[in-house]
């Protein structure tokens, strides 16, 4: 499995000295080299220095996700988003997703906002030990056999809910997100889209598609099936 995955954490406490320009410059390459999971589908991502709202976690720098509202717009930020999660923690840079902190500063890009993640050098340990990770045995979130689901059953979630449910077989993986309420309705797309990266990472090719005649799950809303495909460029 990959490395960053298997200890990568939420970091919650950050030294506030601002990371050089040279270090800022490479979280703007990376995300110019973002791989969607809808590529028709518009979104940007903007450093920003200021967030405001309930659960904020003080930090020097942030990601602020924007999107065209469209059907798919959510797990495609969870994706893209999660990927610069995994990238920050591979160069030493904590990182936390941020459910409910919105950019102070207004007119930063012309797309709705979705999420935001704080970024900088980390004030607490970068890392944990698998034995660390609180989460669902396999057995509780899925079906069927597949090495990759140990790598979705790491993913984060909102609340640490896991609101998922993986079906796996014949190299395919049908995903299912738990049927939720008011706020947790976005998040619960955007958690999908999060899993979804950490499934492509060990993916040695990666598609998303629809499925017709899919059976139901009783709670559960079908979202879509990882087939071995090539992943898009």
């Amino acid at each position: 499995m990959n490395e960053i995955i298997r200890k990568r954490k939420s970091v919650r406490k950050y030294d506030h000295t601002p990371l050089d320009d040279s270090v800022l410059a490479g979280v703007r390459e990376q995300i110019s080299k973002l791989k969607p999971l809808y590529p028709d589908i518009r979104y940007t991502v903007e450093i920003i220095g200021k967030t405001k709202g309930i659960f904020g976690i003080a930090a020097p720098h942030y990601l602020a996700f924007f999107s065209e509202d469209r059907e798919g717009a959510f797990e495609n930020i969870g994706f893209v988003g999660q990927q610069m999660d995994l990238f920050l923690s591979e160069n030493g840079i904590g990182s936390c997703w941020l459910g409910m902190a919105k950019p102070e500063e207004k007119g930063i890009s012309t797309l709705p906002f979705v999420i935001s993640m704080a970024f900088g050098s980390p004030a607490e340990a970068l890392y944990r030990g698998l034995s660390e990770f609180k989460r669902k045995g396999l057995s509780e979130i899925s079906e069927g056999q597949d090495s990759r689901l140990e790598a979705a059953r790491l993913a984060p979630s909102a609340r640490n809910i896991q609101g998922w449910h993986f079906v796996a077989g014949d190299g395919r993986i049908r995903c299912y997100r738990k049927k939720t309420v008011s706020l947790m309705e976005r998040f619960s797309h955007i958690d999908m889209g999060i899993a979804l990266w950490h499934i492509a990472c060990e993916s040695e090719g990666f598609a998303f598609v629809g499925e017709t005649g899919v059976p139901e799950r009783k709670g559960y809303i079908y979202v879509g099936t990882v087939v071995r495909d090539i992943l898009p460029t």
